[in-house]
């Protein structure tokens, strides 16, 4: 089975286009963390970045528990009890929550998930090996009156065996969380292990989200059978502010600006006076009805970038002058390509990690590690551009490829759950290994 797995960042980019991961560090490079930090209650941080570091006050566990319903044990009694055939008193019971006496010698403790070890005690018995008994015959009527009855071990347990040990998982001082880091389910419910409710965390970015095209239609807008000749539905913003949504931005939407350079100066200047980023779609190549290219550059600056890569060429970052409206310092600018496909691709590798940093996020300047799958179709005609192929896995362990890799048919998107990261000039035969990149990865 032949392998396509090196790494594209390897090949040099068409000349004059810039290659992926120069543009990706390029573009990280420009950008520093929004200014403004607040503090929420740990339950509404979802999505949210962390500002400062997140020390833990004390350990966790803060005492040693038990990891099983069980017995706790001292082990040579139990060895002892085991050897002889003989069973053993349960002097206690100790559900989580309550400290239990210290263990005397020749007697068990019956212990619950997460109660307190008692002192003397060096291992839990599962309560699966152990069987309630009768007292043995030579005990005595004291004995025999065990509070919690008897019982019979069929293990002899190893040192700590089902024991967690206080600070096992975090100490007291150390730092469970670095600033930066993006807080999610498992992030949150650490940061209330050590008492956190409330966090300190970077404001949300601001974002404007523009649409160029005189052609375009908001869905409800009109019925199917009403669209004017050359008319589309707008496609691209729902699945953007969806995306934008999702990453914790604050998302204004301009809705369609006109096919016009007045209009376009005008909603771009409003947009930067109160907005961290405008992520704009199409208007940014060199026809005489992009307007989005020369109101930028007269506004600030703005670089078109053609990136070595399909879909997605086409890739603009700049930025607007505040002081146009009144306001002051600088407003980013993302512009992404109209083709809808092109756009989710040229979002989630480009724009994404731009606004995770943006953000205060702690963002590589990498994609994401790809993981080797199996072709299971033929790319028979090589590109001379790095492709993003839309392809899913299916129930063999293996890839399949979306027919049509067309960037104008959104539903390889819908359909698709991966990218295949496809050096320029490669050909896939089926049966090859290659780099998949899983889109969920791109989603949260």
């Amino acid at each position: 089975m032949a392998a396509n797995t090196a790494s594209p960042a390897a090949g040099p980019a068409r000349p004059g286009l810039m290659g992926l991961e120069d543009a990706l560090q390029r573009l990280l490079a420009s950008v520093e963390p929004v200014a403004g930090v607040e503090t929420v209650p740990t339950a509404a941080a979802a999505g949210r970045v962390l500002a400062n570091d997140l020390a833990s006050p004390l350990d966790v566990p803060g005492f040693d528990n038990s990891q099983m319903d069980g017995y706790a044990v001292r082990r040579e009694d139990v060895a002892r009890a085991v050897a002889e055939g003989r069973a053993l008193p349960v002097a206690q019971r100790i559900p989580a929550g309550h400290f239990g006496c210290e263990l005397a010698p020749g007697t068990v403790a019956r212990i619950f998930t997460g109660a307190p070890m008692p002192a003397g005690a060096d291992a839990v018995v599962m309560q699966e090996d152990a069987t309630p008994a009768e007292p043995p015959a030579d005990a005595s009527a004291a004995e025999a009156q065990a509070a919690h009855g008897w019982v019979r071990l069929g293990t002899v347990p190893t040192e700590g065996q089902w024991v967690r040990r206080r600070g096992e998982d975090v100490r007291a001082g150390a730092v469970v969380l670095a600033a930066g880091t993006r807080l999610s389910a498992a992030e949150l419910g650490l940061a209330a292990s050590i008492g956190s409710a409330s966090l300190r965390v970077h404001r949300r970015v601001r974002v404007a989200l523009a649409s160029t095209g005189d052609e375009l239609i908001q869905p409800g807008e009109l019925p199917a059978d009403r669209l004017p000749p050359g008319a589309i539905y707008n496609s691209n913003r729902y699945f953007l502010e969806s995306m934008l949504q999702r990453l914790g931005c604050e998302v204004t939407v301009l809705g369609r600006v006109p096919d016009d350079r007045a209009a376009t100066q005008t909603a771009l200047t409003e947009a930067a006076r109160d907005h961290d980023v405008i992520l704009t779609t199409g208007g940014v190549s060199v026809g005489e009805e992009d307007h989005v290219k020369p109101v930028v550059q007269a506004l600030g600056a703005l670089d078109l970038w053609q990136i070595a890569m399909k879909p997605g060429k086409p890739f603009a970052h700049g930025w607007i002058d505040r002081a146009h409206a009144g306001g002051r310092g600088r407003c980013h600018v993302l512009g992404l390509p109209g083709n809808p496909v092109s756009c989710f691709v040229t979002f989630v590798l480009l724009a994404r990690p731009f606004l995770l940093r943006l953000g205060g996020a702690t963002v590589a300047p990498t994609l994401p590690p790809a993981l080797p799958m199996e072709a299971h179709f033929d790319l028979p005609r090589a590109d001379k551009r790095r492709e993003f192929l839309r392809v899913r896995r299916n129930c063999v362990g293996g890839l399949d490829l979306f027919p049509n890799q067309n960037s104008s048919v959104l539903t390889s998107v819908a359909w698709a759950d991966g990218l295949v990261d496809n050096p320029a000039g490669s050909v896939i035969a089926h049966g090859d290994t290659v780099r998949y990149l899983p889109l969920a990865g791109f989603l949260d």
